[in-house]
């Protein structure tokens, strides 16, 4: 099954081989965290690398949004990105086509596209990109910076790449109506969580930005994270009735498919109605749906415990289109 390398990995054969010791990492590999703090000469780099290899439709403004997402989630103001780009040799206009995307959502985000490396590949299938997002900050919020007591936000809706990407890869094999397809189509101009990052930061303990594995890995990535339980009402988890519609159709789980373009977040109790207030002022939707807890790493969404590695759930459905184009060959 492809997806995330597990946590005990990561721990065995990551974490522990990091290279040459530098004080000036202020936070660096950890289980949860998607983003390195960096002190340099003007406040702190904060460094964040990502690939996009499987969603077939705008690869390149995804792969923007999900790296700049990265940076802005600990805390920094995206400006730098480099990009990686892989592509199948019979698909050599695709090009042309990604690196308008990249182009578009950068100039968007306001974020300068600076180096790279762009390179045919034999074996690949699907275009590959793998994108480096830098920003600066002042102060850093960590994934796990959650303590007990604080609330738990969630700043948009569940699943809005997810559904996105049904929609524009899967729309034409569901029993779904051709309206929800364009209307959920349009969700990947929602997936960027930089305007929210920027106002929750100056209240939270900690954020994360929810995308393989959508709202429910987030959550535990951030229990994990911080050494937290966290309670959540399941109920209280915006989800918008296009990606209710696609995922009934499809059969998959909205809280556990790709998720940028919601803003997960903690804050201590006591910033909970200033945070709501500020995120309500810029036009954002926030939602109060947990607390932070003490105990053993851990999620306990509604009867739900979530202990594990929480898979996505758009993953089976790649499996089956590729072992139904080889069936065809």
């Amino acid at each position: 099954m492809p997806g995330k390398v597990p946590p005990e990995s990561l721990l065995t054969h990551v974490f522990e081989r990091t290279g040459a010791p530098d004080d000036a990492v202020r936070l660096g590999p950890a289980t949860g965290e998607d983003a390195a703090a960096i002190d340099w000469p003007g406040g702190t780099l904060v460094v964040s690398s990502d690939p996009l290899s499987l969603a077939a439709s705008q690869v390149g403004t995804l792969g923007v949004h999900v790296a700049c997402n990265d940076v802005a989630a600990t805390g920094a103001d995206p400006r730098w990105l480099t990009v990686v780009i892989l592509l199948p040799t019979d698909t050599p206009d695709s090009l042309e086509a990604i690196t308008a995307d990249l182009d578009a959502a950068a100039s968007d985000l306001d974020v300068a596209i600076v180096g790279g490396h762009s390179e045919y590949v034999d074996a690949l299938e699907r275009p590959l990109l793998s994108l480096t997002a830098m920003g600066a900050t002042e102060r850093v919020v960590p994934t796990g910076g959650a303590e007990p007591g604080d609330s738990v936000l969630l700043v948009g809706a569940a699943g809005l790449e997810g559904t996105a990407i049904l929609a524009a890869d899967f729309g034409d094999t569901l029993e779904v109506d051709e309206a929800t397809i364009r209307r959920a189509e349009t969700f990947f101009e929602e997936i960027s969580v930089v305007p929210a990052a920027a106002v929750v930061r100056e209240h939270a303990t900690a954020m994360h930005d929810p995308t393989e594995g959508g709202v429910a890995a987030a959550l535990l990535e951030v229990a994990q994270a911080s050494g937290t339980r966290l309670e959540v009402d399941p109920d209280a988890i915006p989800v918008r009735p296009e990606t209710r519609r696609l995922t009934q159709a499809a059969g998959v789980d909205p809280l556990r498919m790709f998720g940028s373009g919601a803003l997960l977040a903690t804050v201590p109790a006591r910033e909970e109605a200033a945070c709501l207030e500020a995120l309500e002022a810029a036009d954002l939707e926030g939602t109060v749906i947990g607390t932070v807890r003490a105990g053993d790493p851990a999620v306990d969404l509604g009867t739900d415990r979530l202990e594990n590695p929480v898979t996505d759930a758009l993953y089976p459905l790649w499996e089956r289109v590729d072992a139904g184009a080889e069936g065809a060959e």
